[in-house]
């Protein structure tokens, strides 16, 4: 049997606690059950990349066509859900866990945080300090910045204005040299800025083009959809995590929820973020078969994003929150 014997060990030496390596999980699977699903493939995530970058352009060009009419309300809104969950994209090609052929998860990624503002390798830099110190108060880089702690900043939360400005600010800074966040290590900082700068050329050549073109397009199938999709992706995102118990057991301290499969598939399987974070290396077309195993050991299940909102409004907001904003 393959356990978790970070776990074992951590209860019976305190120390191991400490541990930024250590990742703990109570269930146990044999190891050849554990090697079957984190075999990987190329497969599935060239069909689930397909299938979102060609709904991205099909839907983009309806509404780029139809933008005049009564249906550029509905088709903003599908664009900015599936331009949102593209960061789903990006986190999985992060985790290199995507795709067998290695080289293919960059590729994607690089396009998914091109569209999503965010750096792929400053991405899997902080993600993978994420990773490391989930729900440390002190190290867990997702809880550097406040969460919304009243509803008023909660709904501004959900017009992707303060995240647009977080995105562009990273990238602005890290352009202008300064790379120095607590979870870019100096060998990366290097590489972050020029990175960073790459992005900022291909944005302002998009906008360049826009202004000698004199064409809105960016802006009616990309950006203004992309901030519209924040209001399903924040909450999405604060699901993962919030209300959670801040221990280093992984299916204590994150959430799954249960939601439908049309979620599950721009979303890349990632509502099953406990068993994720439990096991990291497992790629996401293997994550409903790893539920399955786990389903009865995860602390946080909810059958649902209404109810996971509800629970985290509850403990950000509530009567009785204390100030835990975090």
């Amino acid at each position: 049997m393959v356990f978790m014997r970070a776990r074992i060990a951590g209860l019976k030496n305190p120390a191991m606690r400490d541990d930024a390596l250590v990742r703990f999980t109570a269930h146990e699977i044999p190891r050849e059950d554990l090697h079957a699903l984190m075999a990987r493939s190329d497969g599935p995530a060239l069909r689930r990349g397909v299938w979102h970058l060609g709904m991205l352009v099909l839907i983009g060009a309806a509404l780029w066509r139809l933008r005049s009419t009564a249906w550029a309300l509905p088709l903003v809104v599908v664009q900015g859900y599936m331009l949102a969950f593209i960061f789903c994209a990006l986190h999985e090609t992060a985790h290199r866990t995507a795709f067998q052929t290695r080289w293919l998860n960059p590729v994607l990624g690089t396009l998914a945080g091109l569209l999503g503002f965010w750096p792929y390798r400053n991405y899997r830099v902080y993600h993978w300090e994420h990773h490391r110190f989930t729900q440390d108060l002190e190290r867990d880089p997702e809880l550097y910045f406040p969460k919304p702690a009243s509803l008023p900043m909660y709904l501004f939360v959900l017009t992707g204005i303060p995240n647009a400005v977080r995105r562009i600010g990273d990238i602005l800074r890290l352009a202008s040299g300064q790379a120095e966040r607590p979870w870019m290590a100096p060998s990366e900082r290097r590489p972050l800025i020029i990175e960073a700068r790459a992005y900022l050329t291909v944005y302002l050549a998009v906008a360049a083009v826009s202004v000698a073109v004199g064409s809105p397009a960016a802006l009616v199938v990309w950006i203004v959809p992309w901030m519209v999709g924040q209001a399903f992706l924040r909450p999405y995102l604060l699901a993962e995590h919030t209300a959670c118990a801040f221990t280093r057991d992984c299916l204590e301290n994150t959430r799954t929820t249960l939601t439908w499969p049309l979620v599950r598939l721009f979303a890349w399987n990632m509502p099953y973020h406990a068993e994720h974070h439990a096991y990291p290396a497992i790629p996401f077309h293997a994550l409903p078969r790893l539920h399955a195993r786990v389903r009865g050991e995860i602390e946080n299940l909810e059958p649902g994003y209404v109810r996971a909102s509800v629970k985290v409004a509850r403990y950000l907001f509530g009567p009785l929150n204390g100030g835990r904003a975090r």
